[in-house]
């Protein structure tokens, strides 16, 4: 009998856990280009960097749950499933009719035309698995009712969401899990965290009921919007979380704050969304890095300290909070191709969809080949930031 040859191992996979006491994935928000997410999670996998924590906003907190809601070995086909069904071609999707032309699609022109014909469709006919529209519209529901308040009706996404994830799973705490919402009343932003609720699909629903397309969704009495209102981002609330832990964190952005200054008023809307809508990372990673090198610095002096000194007040108050913790920020950055325009992130074709996690995939795979994404970091900060675009990590 003959021995079986054994496949390579791929250039980003990995068999030991990097030096870290947690590994955390932060999705943002971005409803369609979210497939992007999905990309990125499959070659953390196969790199064996399953997280420990999972936290999101919108389209970030659907996919969230996706993650912590299976088993590892399921994750990437519950990914897959859920993404294969919003993106089912509707009869009047013309992207479809398309490519099954003998005429090829081709150029940055054409695809556009494309891309906002699929766009036109989710909007008048709403998008399989995910949201409807209401009939009659909103403006003619009764004033109070969730009806008269969106233009779209949630209801198949929760039958989504209660179909591919297992809510008990994410309740038992094996993975961390957090998705941020906005109260409408109130306007406090509020992250739902399984370490202090107990999670289910009106939780997600919430962190992704953007208005005036979605409605409010109900929870103990108070409504909420989606998170990506206040902030799309939940890096902040888990680099600052208590108690603080040596963190690899994959950031994973579907806007760039980079881009072009607009020429036409498409443009316009295109960049206003990305500056809207990236939430400022960088901004948030670099209050980040300084405040660790704070910490870093009195925790140096405090251990230089004689030991009298430990019992005054200003001690007591700066220990707990100089904790010498390391972390490594894996920025994932989704760059829009220049014929997607405004309409990108409720674009729901299977080409496009394909694209984006192919996307995210291969961004995290040229990452995962350099090893210092995965070392310890030994700088003063104590923070190592790392970014495809930026250090062109090839």
């Amino acid at each position: 009998m003959s021995t079986p040859t054994r496949l390579p191992r791929r250039s980003h996979e990995r068999l030991d856990r990097p030096p870290f006491e947690c590994i955390a994935l932060l999705l943002q928000g971005g409803g369609a280009l979210g497939a992007y997410q999905g990309g990125v999670y499959q070659a953390l996998s196969e790199a064996h960097l399953d997280p420990q924590w999972v936290a999101g906003i919108s389209i970030g907190a659907v996919n969230a749950a996706l993650i912590a809601g299976n088993a590892p070995e399921a994750r990437v086909a519950k990914l897959r499933e859920f993404w294969r069904r919003v993106t089912e071609s509707a009869p009047w999707d013309l992207s479809a009719l398309l490519e099954a032309t003998p005429y090829t699609v081709r150029g940055d022109f054409a695809r556009g035309v494309v891309n906002q014909l699929s766009a036109g469709a989710a909007l008048l006919g709403g998008v399989c698995s995910f949201f409807a529209p209401r009939a009659p519209v909103a403006w003619l529901q009764p004033p109070g009712s969730p009806e008269a308040t969106s233009y779209y009706d949630t209801a198949p996404l929760k039958s989504t969401l209660e179909n591919l994830i297992d809510f008990d799973r994410i309740n038992s705490g094996e993975v961390r899990f957090s998705v941020g919402a906005v109260n409408v009343s109130s306007g406090n932003f509020v992250y739902f965290d399984n370490t202090t609720h107990n999670i289910g699909p009106e939780h997600v629903m919430a962190s992704g009921a953007l208005p005036p397309g979605f409605p409010a969704v109900e929870i103990e009495g108070e409504f909420y919007w989606d998170g990506g209102l206040v902030s799309n981002t939940p890096l902040q609330w888990v680099l600052e979380s208590e108690p603080r832990r040596d963190t690899l964190a994959f950031q994973v952005d579907l806007w760039s704050a980079r881009g072009a200054v607009p020429r036409t008023m498409a443009e316009v809307m295109t960049r206003q969304k990305e500056i809207q809508y990236s939430s400022r990372t960088r901004n948030a990673s670099d209050r980040f890095r300084d405040t660790q090198k704070l910490r870093n610095a009195v925790s140096s002096l405090l251990q230089q300290l004689p030991a009298e000194l430990w019992d005054i007040p200003e001690v007591a108050l700066l220990a707990p909070r100089s904790s010498p913790k390391v972390c490594n920020l894996v920025q994932l950055i989704y760059h829009a191709k220049q014929y997607e325009g405004d309409s990108k992130d409720y674009e729901f074709s299977r080409l496009s969809m394909e694209d984006h996690w192919r996307a995210g995939y291969h961004d995290t795979v040229r990452t995962l080949r350099h090893p210092e994404v995965l070392e310890r970091p030994h700088n003063l900060e104590g923070v190592l930031t790392f970014d495809l675009s930026q250090n062109g990590r090839e």
